[in-house]
């Protein structure tokens, strides 16, 4: 009896010690580092990081779990979630992705919140961030140097565009998730340009953004490109004209250099190619599969053994559509509109916390992630009207993450 009370005061004893919380938060920059590198890893460390924050909310008796803004909109997001598994024609498949990825996302999000409360984490957490995304890019300019024949990847119209034969995807499943994940890397890049004042850091994020720039044209997405040409030049024309000059010199000298992104660019709004057709297409189709679903959706994950029902342009059953390339549809398609309508809150309200700060942050380091982070939930939301960026599991896993973050920071 005497050793298990001994057993129990030393559990609650390092439940409640610095060092607890420390291999929690070392999981979360573990995470960061890894979910653009290797998605696998960054789930391990993310499943080890939750496994030690239970065993602290079990045995830690002066911990207390902070709601954040968004609780009430997660929590219907989730409840929706699983509800639309009842109606998936294949609850087994659905209930398997629910549960191993909208609470994976949920996970990252409470990890983040409820443990990272200093500066210096943070600071951790976002050279983690940093690091990858260097690894990233470098792999970009690798491929790009090397080489890499699409003619057998279904990336690009080759009959529209002949002449393309390399768009990089570097440690990304595509070139359009590569795309996406280089906006955010961008757009946090900017933030912190705008808001850090020493002169040497400035030209290494200027250089760091006309790197990322420059592997984002290797992708040759055109949505990608359309949307990170958006923010920095409303940024520049709202705040900073020095760098909406910065912008056009910049994207001037790409679209020169690369004759075949300046004519991938020139059919950006026209549906010259069947991938315009196409996402047009699925769109049509999708809004009708809402129409058809509107309370619980058609069931988490399950787009592609539904979308087959309304095709009424690819009308073929060895192609396989698995979201609608577009989020604002997808997520109501899914889970419901009610389900659909709770992720946004979150997501916008999220936007907005970073945005629309009014507080007095402990330095200008945070001030401009904080900015950045905001910018890059503008990316995604932009992004999301073209394409599913979300349904890549390490570009959510990312998202949720920067969203804790949001919060974590404007808690300073």
């Amino acid at each position: 009896m005497e050793n298990e009370v001994q057993i129990l005061s030393g559990l609650r004893k390092f439940a409640s010690s610095r060092g607890c919380r420390d291999l929690i938060v070392m999981a979360v920059v573990a995470e960061a580092f890894f979910v653009a590198l290797s998605p696998v890893v960054a789930e391990i460390a993310l499943l080890l990081g939750f496994a030690v924050y239970l065993f602290r909310w079990k045995f830690d008796s002066g911990y207390h779990y902070r709601k954040s803004p968004v609780f009430g909109a997660i929590l219907v997001f989730m409840l929706c979630g699983g509800a639309s598994v009842l109606v998936s024609p294949d609850r087994g498949f659905s209930f398997y992705n629910w549960y191993n990825l909208a609470v994976v996302y949920c996970m990252t999000f409470v990890l983040v919140t409820q443990n990272v409360t200093t500066k210096g984490e943070v600071k951790y957490i976002a050279y983690a961030l940093g690091l990858s995304a260097a690894i990233v890019v470098a792999y970009g300019f690798f491929q790009y140097t090397f080489g890499i024949d699409t003619s057998e990847m279904k990336w690009v119209d080759g009959e529209a565009f002949p002449e393309l034969r390399k768009r990089v995807f570097s440690t990304w499943e595509n070139p359009n998730i590569l795309a996406a994940y280089l906006d955010i890397v961008i757009c946090v890049l900017l933030g912190l340009l705008a808001k850090l004042e020493d002169k040497t850091t400035r030209i290494w994020l200027g250089g760091a953004i006309v790197a990322c720039l420059a592997c984002l044209a290797m992708t040759y997405a055109r949505g990608a490109f359309l949307t990170i040409v958006v923010i920095l030049a409303g940024y520049g024309i709202l705040r900073d004209k020095r760098i909406l000059l910065a912008v056009i010199v910049v994207i001037a000298g790409i679209l020169l250099l690369d004759p075949v992104l300046l004519e991938r660019m020139k059919t950006a709004f026209s549906v010259a190619d069947t991938s315009s057709e196409m996402r047009i297409a699925m769109w049509e189709s999708t809004v009708q599969m809402i129409m058809d679903h509107p309370v619980l959706g058609i069931g988490w994950g399950a787009y592609w053994m539904v979308y087959p029902l309304y095709d009424t342009y690819i009308v073929d059953g060895s192609v396989t559509l698995v979201h609608a390339h577009n989020i604002y549809l997808n997520y109501p398609a899914e889970i419901g509109l009610l389900g659909g309508a709770a992720f946004f809150v979150y997501f916008f309200k999220s936007m907005g916390v970073a945005l629309f700060n009014r507080r007095v942050l402990p330095n200008k380091a945070m001030e401009g992630l904080l900015l950045g982070l905001g910018l890059a939930l503008v990316s995604v939301a932009l992004n999301g009207v073209t394409d599913d960026v979300l349904f890549n599991i390490p570009s959510s896993m990312l998202l949720w993450l920067m969203c804790g973050l949001i919060f974590v920071i404007r808690r300073l």
